[in-house]
């Protein structure tokens, strides 16, 4: 027995890339930065890690199809580590496959904050894809 979770909130590093396994069922691939500040020596330290995400089935269609690079996102998952050989040695990386992903509101420039300010409450625009039946792997 184990716990295995994780929630993570960073920024897209690319576009999603989604595929579709010989099944049929759908696969998007994200990649995240997640920074990290704490002060050090009296020094702002800015420290940023990068996580791959896998997505899969309906959830997968609709990140593909609603998200790009620089997009924000909160993941709700488990970490899965991935182990392949490659030139006689073994090789590994560990990867979050997502149970949930919420979309976060797209960031405003000064001019746009300033204006919607002035005239109402900006519209917030989030959505969450869940879906943790169609894993496969």
């Amino acid at each position: 027995m184990g716990l295995n979770t994780v929630s993570i909130m960073g920024n897209l590093t690319r576009d999603p890339e989604i595929k579709y396994v010989p099944s049929g069922k759908a696969v998007c691939e994200l990649s995240m930065a997640n920074n990290h500040v704490y002060s050090k020596n009296g020094e702002k330290v800015d420290e940023v890690s990068y996580f791959d995400i896998d997505v899969w089935g309906v959830a997968a269609e609709n990140c593909a199809k609603y998200l790009a690079k620089g997009n924000g996102i909160i993941v709700e998952g488990r970490l899965r580590q991935d182990r392949w050989e490659k030139d006689g040695k073994t090789q590994s990386r560990v990867k979050i496959t997502a149970n949930a992903v919420h979309f976060l509101p797209k960031r405003q420039n000064h001019a746009a904050q300033q204006a919607a300010a002035d005239d109402k409450p900006a519209e917030v625009e989030t959505a969450a894809v869940t879906e943790n039946s169609d894993w496969e792997g």
